[in-house]
């Protein structure tokens, strides 16, 4: 194992944050996974995921079973990391420009598709080669005005190259879920039933530039330009990302992270990129569903919320979610019901159990598209 340390550029006199990133097997070899944890710095059940992952990865190392590349950066967001108010963590939005550091990243083939499109040939593999390298010299090219940004250009540079990229997030109140795009779910299906996902959200494009979406998207859109400027060469899809959410906030044990750590070692042996026997895949848990069909419940009217119905329950349309109550109302207390709007798995709920008016409630995973524009909450 190779242990890399990447600066950030520096904000202000005196100060300099550290990307760290751990690297296994032949950096030439294929298949290469990429994994991250804690790109919002308050998400930790992915870094203690990522520590008991690494324990697994040193003892394949030790045991010469690394057949790929493995790169692992445990902790994603140094910036993040250091940023609290009031006594508690803000590593979802950076202070300076208030954008969330899981979007905004570059779009890479526009960036890309005018120095490719007449270097591209009949050879798949030889074009995919191509697109690779010609992203590797953009990024290199970026000169990042800002610390934010020198981020993103580090964890691109990582990732850019990679076959599979796994971005470990957790949401507030959770199952564990995943997203994707559309065009990556059939290599990354054995990654869904050996982590035992209780939802999967499918979409083309969810909006946003996010990590994972900035990965994939590169090699899916790059095909759609040259089938519109009337160009046949071959160009599969040579990346799928996902963002693997780990439950909720507070879902940090070892029991559970040791549990995903071995089904993501399960998962780099089926791709073949750690030796040893193929696992069995168990049966899906759930079927994935459209992006654009999960309903986000928010409640019309402010008050203390009290669930009805907790993550992982499967509910109908019309079944009760959570109350809302105002015990100030004249009268009598007002009591507000927030139902269901569409059949499915209520995958994940806030953690905040006073809710003003507008405010999200929880997410039901449905089947039929409903939703257009961006997909992706703040």
């Amino acid at each position: 194992m190779q242990r890399l340390e990447h600066p950030l550029l520096s904000p202000s006199l005196g100060a300099q944050k550290t990307l760290v990133s751990l690297h296994y097997g032949d950096p030439a070899a294929r298949p290469k996974v990429y994994l991250q944890a804690s790109l919002h710095a308050e998400e930790l059940p992915g870094m203690l995921v990522a520590h008991h992952l690494r324990q697994a990865l040193d003892e394949a190392d030790r045991q010469g079973l690394i057949r790929g590349c493995v790169v692992l950066v445990p902790a994603a967001n140094p910036i993040g990391l250091a940023q609290r108010l009031d006594h508690k963590a803000m590593g979802r939005f950076e202070f300076d420009t208030s954008q969330n550091f899981n979007r905004h990243y570059p779009d890479l083939a526009e960036a890309v598709f005018d120095s490719l499109r007449m270097r591209l040939g009949a050879d798949a593999a030889a074009n995919v080669a191509t697109v690779r390298a010609a992203v590797a010299r953009w990024l290199n090219d970026w000169q990042p005005a800002t610390e934010l940004d020198s981020l993103r250009r580090e964890l691109l540079r990582l990732s850019h190259d990679a076959d599979v990229v796994i971005d470990l997030h957790c949401d507030w109140e959770a199952v564990l879920h995943l997203y994707c795009e559309e065009a990556c779910w059939a290599p990354l299906e054995p990654l869904a039933r050996l982590t035992g996902a209780r939802a999967v959200l499918l979409a083309r494009d969810s909006g946003g530039g996010p990590f994972d979406e900035c990965l994939s998207g590169l090699w899916w859109q790059l095909a759609e330009r040259l089938r519109a400027a009337g160009l046949s060469n071959p160009l599969p899809q040579g990346c799928a990302s996902t963002t693997l959410e780990l439950r909720g906030e507070t879902d940090v044990s070892h029991e559970l992270a040791q549990a995903d750590a071995k089904a993501l070692m399960a998962y780099l042996c089926h791709l073949g990129v750690v030796g040893g026997d193929h696992p069995a895949l168990p049966a899906p848990l759930c079927q994935p569903t459209p992006l654009s069909g999960s309903e986000t419940l928010h409640t019309p009217v402010p008050g203390v919320v009290v669930y009805r119905a907790r993550p992982g329950d499967v509910l109908a349309a019309g079944d009760p979610v959570a109350d809302v109550i105002d015990p100030t109302a004249p009268g009598q207390a007002r009591v507000h019901t927030v139902c269901a709007s569409v059949s499915g798995v209520l995958y994940a709920t806030v953690a905040q159990r006073y809710a003003v008016a507008g405010g999200e409630l929880g997410k039901i995973a449905g089947a039929v598209p409903f939703r257009t524009g961006p997909l992706l909450g703040a």
